[in-house]
């Protein structure tokens, strides 16, 4: 499923607009499943499926597969809908740099719940 982030969220002008400034490389954990998601310009440039030895990421987005299978639904039930819900709920852990995360937590929730469609 996160092989295709790059072409919903490419192909979706108002989600790269919210990452138009954006220029970094993330974490994004499934249960034990790594994923470095490269972002240029609001745009994914590459989606790289893990393990990973000592490679470098600005901040990290880790839950169980469970927890993601559940926020993925469409529509997600209360409580699985969005990723400060999820926070709320101890079923995420958010990582790294939180200053880069903040500034763009919209693009961010948005270009996950693209995978939702």
């Amino acid at each position: 499923m996160i092989e295709r982030l790059a072409e919903r969220v490419n192909g979706d002008p108002a989600i790269v607009r919210w990452g138009r400034e954006m220029h970094e490389t993330f974490m994004l954990e499934v249960g034990k499943t790594q994923y470095l998601v490269t972002v240029r310009a609001g745009l994914i440039e590459r989606v790289e499926k893990g393990p990973f030895a000592m490679r470098s990421w600005r901040f990290a987005i880790r839950a169980s597969e469970q927890c993601w299978a559940q926020f993925w639904r469409s529509p997600p039930a209360p409580g699985w809908h969005d990723l400060f819900a999820l926070l709320r709920r101890g079923e995420v852990k958010l990582e790294g740099d939180q200053r880069v995360l903040w500034a763009y937590l919209l693009y961010l929730k948005l270009a996950l719940a693209a995978l939702r469609q």
